[in-house]
C-alpha cells in the first residue's frame, strides 16, 4: 500500500490484550458481569463521560498516522451495534510517546467490549465490514489533559493476514 511497516491483525484476545486494558463479554449465561475495578479515573474533579459514536466502516489495509491517549483516564467501548472492529495499540518509548515498532492491532467481534487502561496509547476506533455504534465511558474535565494527540514521525500500515492464513 505504502511502504510503511505493517502490522498484521490478530484476534483480540484476554491475555494478548491484557498489557493494554480490559476485554468486556459478557458471562455466556444469565447474569451479570462487573468490570468496575478496570475502571480508572486519576483527577478527582473530572466527571463521567458517556458518550455514544457513529463509526464509518474502514477497508484494509489502512495508514495509521495518530495515535491518542488519555493520561488521567481509562476509555472504555462498548459496542451497541457493530460487526467487526478493530483495537490498535501501542506501549510507551522511553520517552513516553508511542512505541510503534511494538504496536499491535487486534480483530475484535461485536460482541466484544474493551477497557484501555489509563495512558495507553491507541488508534480511533475503527469498524470495519459495516457502520458500528460504540457506547464510550471516560472521565474528562474539560482540560487539554483529558486527550494528547500524536502524529506518527513513521506511519504504519493495518493489514490483514494473507489469505488462508487463521484468524
Amino acid at each position: 500500500m505504502s511502504g510503511a511497516p505493517q502490522i498484521i491483525v490478530e484476534p483480540l484476545r484476554a491475555v494478548a490484550f491484557e498489557p493494554f486494558g480490559k476485554v468486556l463479554a459478557g458471562p455466556g449465561e444469565p447474569g451479570r458481569t462487573r468490570f468496575n475495578d478496570f475502571l480508572e479515573n486519576a483527577r478527582a474533579a473530572a466527571r463521567v463521560d458517556l458518550s455514544i459514536a457513529t463509526l464509518e466502516p474502514t477497508a484494509l489495509p489502512m495508514l495509521a498516522q495518530t495515535l491518542e491517549r488519555h493520561p488521567y483516564s481509562s476509555q472504555t467501548f462498548v459496542p451497541l451495534k457493530a460487526a467487526r472492529y478493530l483495537v490498535i495499540v501501542a506501549p510507551d518509548r522511553d520517552d513516553g510517546g508511542p512505541d510503534v515498532e511494538r504496536a499491535r492491532c487486534f480483530l475484535a467481534a461485536g460482541s466484544q467490549g474493551i477497557t484501555y487502561r489509563r495512558g495507553v496509547w491507541h488508534h480511533g476506533m475503527t469498524a470495519l465490514d459495516a457502520a458500528a455504534e460504540m457506547a464510550i465511558l471516560m472521565w474528562c474535565d474539560g482540560s487539554q489533559g483529558d486527550e494528547e494527540f500524536r502524529e506518527l514521525e513513521v506511519p504504519f500500515e493495518v493489514a490483514l493476514p494473507p489469505a488462508g492464513a487463521k484468524l
